[in-house]
């Protein structure tokens, strides 16, 4: 029997570490994530098409432009206040804010800077501007169930997409 190869219709399961493009490292996942290839999950489109055809162990490394990636940064998104106007459990950088607009829609916002009595909040993806790099692991390849392919999602703790992070 041959070894299984990404395709659609089959569960993936990957490890995978992120970085910058100052080459520091975002994120690192060594415990196994996995999706539904060909599914239309939140993986990033060149990701999925960088694994078609790979085989369990293969390493895949995938540089994303922020077009491909996580966006180009909108200063729409980005709001300064007086820190005195801002609740004090929210007076350091990190920290998240849910704001929600006129339609009733909500939105994570993060403390990105604090200056000079003023704080800002910032609702764009800590990587949205960058050129980014995947280094993607392949650790299990195997068909999926009927229910699965009827979801568009793998079962399971380690379901779902691992790198739904847009």
């Amino acid at each position: 029997m041959s070894d299984p190869i990404v395709e659609k219709g089959k569960v993936v399961s990957l490890a995978y570490r992120i970085t910058d493009e100052g080459g520091e490292l975002f994120e690192y996942r060594d415990i196994p994530v996995s999706y539904l290839h060909g599914s239309g999950s939140d993986l990033f489109p060149l990701i999925e098409q960088s694994l078609e055809g790979k085989k369990i162990g293969d390493h895949v490394p995938v540089t994303l432009p922020p077009e491909e990636g996580f966006g180009h940064h909108d200063p729409s998104l980005t709001f300064t206040d007086d820190i005195k106007n801002v609740p004090p459990e929210f007076h350091r950088i990190g920290a998240e804010v849910e704001m929600k607009n006129d339609r009733g829609e909500t939105k994570v916002f993060y403390v990105s800077k604090i200056e000079d009595d003023k704080l800002t909040v910032d609702g764009n993806h800590a990587l949205a501007g960058q050129t980014v790099r995947f280094d993607v692991t392949i650790t299990d390849i195997r068909d999926a169930t009927e229910e699965e392919l009827h979801e568009g999602k793998p079962q399971g703790p380690a379901g779902g997409s691992p790198l739904d992070l847009q």
